[in-house]
Parts: structure tokens; sequence; C-alpha cells
């Protein structure tokens, strides 16, 4: 019978059913002749997929490729899809599952972008399972076929556990394999757009979160922290437009100019390979040997040789960029920069004695240290500089702002504050960020730029190389810590230990398929600035690259005298531990082209005859450089007192306890770190008051481990002090170290049990030992807090030492 009723079109059905090929210049069929919910998304999907793709008849955007006209990139081509299914991978997309979803596709959105609470796992009230969810019924046992049988192939729970765990190592880094690491974020001063469009400097008080980590350069992961070296510093800049890592070092030139020879003075540098030994140290002949033949080395040497290279804290140490960038602003216009960061705790170093035994005492020293600031609420900041300069301020340095062995003092071009870092959180998992943490200086955000310096030429590949290595394959950036806030959306795709599930059926570009998405941005996303270049391929450095000699010098004379004391400490130690006499030798001539008094106390004190200078590598002038203050440590005593600092109050039986608590609660209250040092732990009866819980027995806390001493008063606890050799060693390394020390009462006797003098060698009072009666403690606490925000009392310090 007859229907006026109209049946929807089915031509070409079979096609949109199909994956492959259909018919040319018809419309889409009305129905593919089920009622299926499936099939009525497959039609949409079609449809609208042939309509976006439609919607782009050619590429209108490919002669901006071109010519000048490429100078000024375009935008991609690109339009709006009608419907949400026209770029799905799969008409299922909507279907909801507790392991696919809830079923909504995130149209522009990559989730792997989010938090890091998507990442974060507890285990808190749950079940113990295999990796596959399975639950696990006895964890205790493998098993066996009978009780004293042998174990079963078929123990897939032993199994998964011990292949898992044989694979828990990742390749170490191979320099900065030992690091500490910490979350926080970047303040912006006031917005920088003058000089670059950077988004962490597009407007005052905008805050960028950062992953930071410090390392020590040379030593293997599980070496110690208060070895000489240079500390690496490197922070990760998570900002709107894509991941910045500033990976700097806490020192602002390097023993190299060129990245060829990278790889050569690392194998000096690191443990000798016949004998593995030794580690974390720079005191062996392959080091010094090619030092001694690479000039270029001088500047270097003279940082790596003062107290820069044994910080006391990560806290209290600098970072630099090392290298010249360049700043970009919208307009396209550039400067050049350097970045300095500065610690509000001031710089700070140990002594070479209290680093080496701080080595034995606690391995994790300033590792434990940045954890325990964090935790506690006092958390690091570090303020950021530019030091800016055109290309023709540059030209008129007697130094190239391109090698970097050199440095531009501030006297020259003054530092200007643009931001503060603060370190607020500790990482949740130590392996899942702090070792899985890939920073690269290939990554840059726009704004921010290279310069040709030929090491962070190199660096820019080698960074990104190592990664591919370390984390398994060239996903690494989906590993949680690394990934970045902004959006991420490009046609890479696959690889080993992908993450990302990709929707749609396009993955590249230019496209049509998915409406051009994504899309290149154009002008507004980041672009190289056109800095010309011209000249004849050549393998060699600039003349100016040549002079190696003046910024050595320079360092030298802007170092106080207790510094210059230390720094020919350091290379005294260093190549009296070389067993090679003609590498002394060569190291010292080179040295008398920094300053003779140098090089005469360095070879008075290897026994040498002061041998000739080592001649220059051109005849060039030599330039003279007016001393640089800011290049002393001291130049940053710091903005925090004595918050962090350790205190140790000695106590034993019979200690005056009220006068103990009231010296604990006094430091507490000004931000220090006061702990009850005995013999051994447990309770102390006292001569007045309840008794005094020991904290920390001396084997476990020995003297190297605190800022500043007190001996409260107390007969019969310093009686039994005076017979521990422990207590007595304390007094000792506190005194050699310079460190405050405060002694109340009858604790005067410990001191001079300990050969402890209260003057210093000149006869002149020792302005960090206080010596007080009982009613004078309030006041000498008083003193010794200043004395401590100071850190040391470098007056005192003879070599030998005196005690």
């Amino acid at each position: 019978m007859a229907t006026s009723k109209k049946t929807p079109s089915t031509d070409g059905a079979g096609s949109v059913l199909s994956s492959m090929s259909g018919p040319s210049e018809t419309d889409p069929p009305q129905s593919l002749g089920s009622s299926n919910p499936n099939a009525a998304a497959l039609l949409v999907k079609a449809a609208s997929g042939q309509a976006l793709s439609a919607a782009m008849p050619d590429n209108p955007k490919e002669a901006g490729q071109y010519g000048d006209a490429a100078r000024t990139p375009q935008e991609g081509i690109h339009v709006a899809a009608g419907d949400p299914l026209a770029t799905a991978s799969t008409t299922g997309e909507t279907t909801p599952s507790p392991k696919v979803g809830d079923g909504a596709p995130a149209l522009g959105e990559n989730a792997a972008n989010a938090s890091l609470d998507r990442a974060r796992a507890d285990d808190s009230g749950r079940v113990l399972t295999t990796n596959q969810g399975v639950p696990v019924g006895d964890n205790q046992n493998s098993l066996k076929a009978g009780l004293r049988g042998p174990t079963l192939m078929e123990d897939f729970i032993l199994r998964e556990k011990l292949t898992h765990f044989d694979h828990e190592r990742i390749p170490e880094r191979v320099v900065h394999a030992r690091g500490s690491a910490a979350h926080g974020y970047f303040e912006c001063y006031k917005e920088q757009s003058r000089h670059t469009r950077a988004a962490l400097f597009s407007k005052a008080g905008k805050r960028t979160p950062v992953f930071v980590r410090f390392s020590t350069v040379a030593g293997e992961r599980g070496s110690t922290d208060t070895a000489r070296d240079v500390r690496g510093f490197a922070v990760k800049f998570y900002t709107d437009e894509g991941n910045w890592d500033l990976v700097g070092n806490n020192i602002p030139v390097f023993f190299i100019q060129d990245a060829m020879k990278f790889p050569d003075l690392v194998h000096a540098v690191k443990p000798e390979p016949h004998n593995g030994m030794p580690q974390a140290a720079s005191a062996h002949d392959t080091f010094w040997d090619f030092a001694s033949l690479s000039p270029e080395i001088t500047h270097m040497l003279m940082w790596v040789m003062s107290d820069r290279a044994i910080p006391r804290s990560y806290r209290m140490m600098q970072g630099f960029g090392v290298h010249t960038f360049r700043l970009v602003n919208a307009k396209g216009q550039s400067v050049f920069c350097k970045f300095h960061w500065s610690p509000l705790a001031g710089t700070h170093s140990l002594v070479w004695d209290e680093a080496v035994k701080i080595s034995g005492a606690d391995s994790d020293f300033h590792r434990r240290d940045l954890w325990e600031a964090i935790e506690c609420g006092d958390y690091p900041e570090y303020e950021l500089a530019f030091q800016i300069f055109t290309e023709e301020q540059a030209e008129a340095f007697p130094f190239d702002v391109l090698d970097p062995t050199k440095l531009i003092p501030e006297e020259l071009v003054p530092l200007i504050p643009v931001g503060k870092m603060v370190l607020n959180r500790n990482p949740d998992n130590f392996f899942a960020e702090t070792e899985q943490v890939a920073f690269c200086t290939a990554h840059i955000v726009p704004g921010i730029d290279f310069s040709n310096d030929p090491l962070l030429q190199g660096r820019i590949h080698s960074y990104v190389d190592t990664q591919i290595t370390r984390l398994g394959g060239a996903n690494f950036h989906e590993i949680p810590i690394n990934s970045p806030l902004a959006p991420l959306h490009n046609n890479q795709r696959d690889g080993i230990h992908r993450q990302a599930i990709n929707r749609g059926r396009v993955a590249y570009e230019p496209n049509s398929l998915a409406g051009g998405f994504p899309y290149q941005a154009g002008a507004r996303g980041f672009n190289s600035f056109p800095a010309s270049a011209e000249g004849d391929k050549v393998r060699g450095k600039p003349e100016k690259f040549a002079e190696h000699y003046a910024q050595g010098r320079l360092f030298w004379i802007s170092q106080t005298p207790v510094e210059q004391d230390h720094i020919v400490h350091a290379f005294r130690f260093e190549l009296s531990k070389v067993q090679t006499v003609a590498i002394r030798k060569r190291i010292v001539a080179m040295l008398r082209n920094v300053d003779e008094t140098l090089a005469q106390r360095l070879a008075d004190g290897l026994g040498l005859a002061l041998p000739a200078a080592m001649p220059p590598v051109l005849p060039q002038a030599v330039p003279v450089y007016p001393p640089s203050p800011a290049l002393s440590l001291f130049f940053r005593p710091g903005k925090t007192g004595i918050h962090t600092l350790r205190v140790a109050i000695l106590v034993g039986p019979g200690s005056d306890g009220a006068q103990v608590r009231s010296i604990y609660a006094s430091l507490l209250a000004d931000g220090a770190v006061p702990r009850l040092v005995g013999s051994h732990l447990g309770k102390v009866d006292t001569s007045g008051g309840a008794p005094l819980a020991v904290e920390i027995s001396l084997e476990a806390g020995p003297g190297v481990l605190f800022d500043a001493v007190v001996v409260p008063d107390g007969q019969g606890a310093v009686q039994q002090l005076a017979g521990d050799a422990n207590a007595l060693d304390f007094l000792r390394l506190q005194y050699r170290h310079c460190k405050p020390m405060l002694a109340i009462g009858a604790a005067k006797d410990l001191l001079d049990k300990a050969g402890i003098p209260a003057s210093l060698p000149d006869g002149q009072p020792d302005p960090a030992i206080f010596i007080v009666a009982s009613s004078e403690a309030v006041k000498a606490v008083a003193a010794l807090k200043k004395a401590l925000a100071a850190h040391r009392a470098f007056a005192r310090e003879t070599d030998p030492p005196r005690v």
C-alpha cells in the first residue's frame, strides 16, 4: 500500500559504515538504515567531518612561509568543527565506564596537564594487591611444593614483586647525580614588558609555580652533600606558555668555553677509570692534569677553590644562569641578559675541615637542611635579578659575553631585581619528583631566547639527549613532574611510555579533517630572535676568548683576607693529593698570571720553587679590573637573622634546668633550632626544676652539625662532660670552625679543660666567645644571637689551628 511518508535516503550508507573510500560529489546519506544510536552518531560524524574538511578548499597561509613574509609568522589556518563528533576518534567516545571516564570528551584540553593531584596515590584503608589489582592473600611466603619443597614457577605474585624490585632504579645523571628538590612559586615584583614578553614577568604580583633542584656536579647519586664541588641550581617554571628551565649553578662562570670539551672535563674530574677513585672529589691527578693544560679554566678554579664550593646550605648560596641569554619583548626587540639568584638568608659557607667531618657525621647534611627548613615553615627565599645590556655595550666590554668563563661585574652592569622565589613544599616522593624531574636548557618560552655562547649551544642538545636515555624515551615530558601546566597540543605520537590517549584520526598539520587544529600560533607563539649570522664554517674561538687570567685576578682581589687564605688552603690541599709533580708546577705557573702572592704561597705550601709564569695564549692586552665587593661572600650577609641556625645546648646531670629552659625558649622565639645535647639519650636530673630530656647524643650529633654552642651553669654537668672526650671534641671543633660559644658560670671550667682560649692570637678578646656568670646569662644570650647571625668569627682562625 502506498504511503506519503518519505523514507530517509540511505544512498552511500555502506561507505559510511566502512572505513575506506566513498562516493564523489553526493549528499551524505540521511540514514544508515538502523535505529542503533551508534549508527546515528556515525552518520553525524561522517557528515560533519566531510563539512569540516570542505571548509578548507586550500591553504591561504602557504605563501607566508616564503621570502620576507616568513619574517612575521602567521597563525595557521583553522575552522571550528560544527559538531564534536567531526574530530572524534570513535563514535563510542560518549560511552562511559569506570575506566574510560564519564563519556564527556574534554574538547581542547589535555588532562595530563592537570596538577600533580592526578598522580597522587595513597593506600590508607586498602588491601594489598598486585600491579594488576589482584588482592594478595600471603605476602610473607612464596608458593612451594610442600613446606620444604621447591618454589614453583607459577608463583606470579613472587615473580612480579621481584621483577619490579629488580628494575626500580634508572640510570643516574652523568653529572648532577646527587640532588635535592622542592616545590614553590616565583612572584614578579613589577611587569617587565619593556624587556620581555615572558608570561611570568607580565604583571606585578603574578605567581608562577616552580620546582627547584639543587645538586652537586661530580659525585654519584650516593655520594656526600658537602664535597668541594660546584652546586647545580636548576629552576623549572611552569608558566602560562609552557615550561622554562633555567638550568644554572651556584657559580657564575664555567670550566670550559665550548661544549666540545665537556666530555673531557667530566671524564677528568670523575673517578679515575682504572681504579674508580676518588669519589666526588677533584683532588686527583687526572682533573688537575686537564686543568693545567687548559688555561681557560683559571677563573673557574678560583671560584671552586673558594668557599663558594662548600656552601653552608642550599638556602645560603647564590644561583646563576651562567650564560648570556636574550630577552625579547612583544615588539621583537631584544637585549642580552644574565640571570642572578640571591638568597635572602645570605651567602654563607662551611670551612673545609668542617665540611670533611660533616661528610662522616651526616652525608645528607644539605638535603636534611633543606627538608627541615621547609617542613618547619622557614621557607627558603631567593631574589631573581636581571643583568641587562645591549649588543653595543657588549662590544665595548674587554671580554666576550659569549665566553662562559667570564662574568660581568655588577659595578659594570648593575642587577635589576625582578621577583622573588619561595620554596614552600617538599616533594611527596623523592623518586617520582626529584629523581625523575628533567631539566633541559632547550626548554624556553616566548620572551626568552638563546645567545651564540658555544657552551650553551651544546647544552641545548645534550640535556634533551640525556633525559631520553635516563627516562626511557622521548615521552619523558609526560612524567607528572615534567608535564607543563600550559595546554599541551601537538601531533607527536606514540613511543615508549606514551601516556596520553589522543582523540581523533589526525596527527599532522596542516589538516582539514580536524578543522586545522592544532594550528600554529604565529606571532603570538615562540619565534626565535632573528639575530644575524655570517662567516665561514670554522672550528675555533674569537680572539677575546684567549685572555684567561684577568677575571681570575678580579675574583682574587675582590676576596677578603680570610677568603684568600681559604683559597690558598684549598689549592694546597688539592694539589698535595696530586702525585705528578709536573702537574703541580703547571698549576702554580698558571696562577702566577693571577697573582704573584697567591702563586708564591702555594709554591711554599707544596715545597716547590716558584716556576716561570705560564705564557699567555696570545700576545694581547690584559684587562685591569678594580675590585668587585659583590664577589665576596661577605657582601650578602642575609636578612633572616638566626632563623634555622642550629644551636647545641650541652647538658648533663646537675645542669641548671631553669636556665636551660629559658635559653632554649629564647632561641626558639627568634627562629633558631636549639637541641639539648648530652653524652647519651635519656633524662638528666638538674640542679633545679624538672629533669631535662637529651634530644641527641654527642655521638650522633657532633659539633660540626651545629652553628653555635651553649654550655649552661651546673657544676655536676661540667664534671661529667669534662670526662667525656666527645664533649671536649665538640667544643674544640666549635672553636676551630669559628662558631659562637657561650659558657655560663661553672661551664668556664669545661672550656678550660678543652683548651679553648678566651682571647684571639693577638691577645684581643674573642668576639664570639662569651664566658659569663649566671646573673649575666640573659644579656649574654642576646650577644650570642648577634654573633650567630654573622655565622662565624674568622678572627680566631689560624693555620695550623690552635685547638
